[in-house]
């Protein structure tokens, strides 16, 4: 069965959210929806303004084009266009795409009759850009401490704010979600390397089942989760890795203010070691 007469099954009207049968159609084999043509619209327009921005930067170079915030003596208000107004809208435009493309999922999901897992995932990944771009630039006052968009700005931002609280690693936030990134990727790169040694045995060897990678496992590390339960652990571990990453972001700076290093004073100080 292609995966074109497949759809068929599913297109079926209803489960949107807003705008009822008006926007109720596909593209191709692409659902749109209220949210797929304001989805759209924001995108179209926020990179209009990217290709703006560059064009009245100093360079067409890809690496070195850069939008930055506004200014922190305007603080938490409009700036003019040049001056950090550009970003301003960028944002806006990016957070309507995002935001756009979730709820999309979700109507998709009401249509399909599933959960709202992906649409959920994804609003922690939007969480994680709320919270650098909007949440902590507010808590700080000035919305020029948010990150420019940039490919070697973005990352010397990442590098100042490092340098800022001297040693960012000690965030206790950022080792527990560096913790769930890793864990993630190990977790996910076990499952799937299982499912491809034994779907590709190689030239003359039998095809191997779940059974096979049960077993694998449980020889291996004493326990199998299973091949229901490996898929929710990676949606857990990758989720609960975008979440600590927008807490590590957020306390550095409106909560704490020194460097990270000097917040673990607390486990020298312990009775134990007197």
């Amino acid at each position: 069965m292609t995966m074109l007469s497949f759809e068929k099954k599913y297109r079926v009207s209803g489960g949107t959210l807003i705008g009822g049968d008006l926007f109720d159609f596909w593209i191709g084999p692409f659902y749109v929806g209220f949210f797929g043509v304001t989805g759209f619209f924001c995108t179209v327009l926020g990179v209009a303004l990217i290709i703006y921005g560059a064009s009245i930067g100093p360079t067409w170079n890809l690496w070195q084009i850069s939008i930055a915030p506004p200014d922190l003596k305007y603080g938490l208000q409009f700036a003019p266009l040049r001056e950090g107004g550009l970003w301003q809208l960028i944002t806006l435009f990016a957070l309507g795409s995002f935001v756009s493309w979730a709820l999309r999922e979700v109507e998709i999901c009401r249509k399909l009759g599933m959960g709202y897992h992906v649409p959920a995932a994804f609003s922690v990944a939007i969480l994680a850009y709320f919270t650098l771009e909007v949440i902590r630039p507010i808590l700080l006052g000035g919305w020029g401490h948010a990150f420019p968009y940039g490919i070697f700005s973005h990352l010397d931002w990442v590098s100042n704010v490092g340098y800022q609280y001297l040693h960012f690693h000690y965030n206790p936030a950022h080792m527990i979600a560096v913790t769930f990134f890793f864990t993630t990727v190990l977790t996910l790169a076990m499952h799937g390397g299982a499912i491809l040694s034994m779907a590709n045995p190689g030239k003359g060897r039998v095809v191997r089942g779940a059974e096979h990678e049960n077993t694998f496992f449980r020889d291996t590390i004493g326990y199998s989760i299973g091949a229901m339960g490996i898929h929710r652990l990676g949606y857990l571990l990758a989720v609960n890795a975008g979440l600590w990453s927008a807490i590590c972001i957020v306390i550095s700076g409106p909560f704490w203010t020194r460097g990270w290093p000097e917040w673990w004073t607390w486990w020298l100080n312990m009775p134990i070691w007197r």
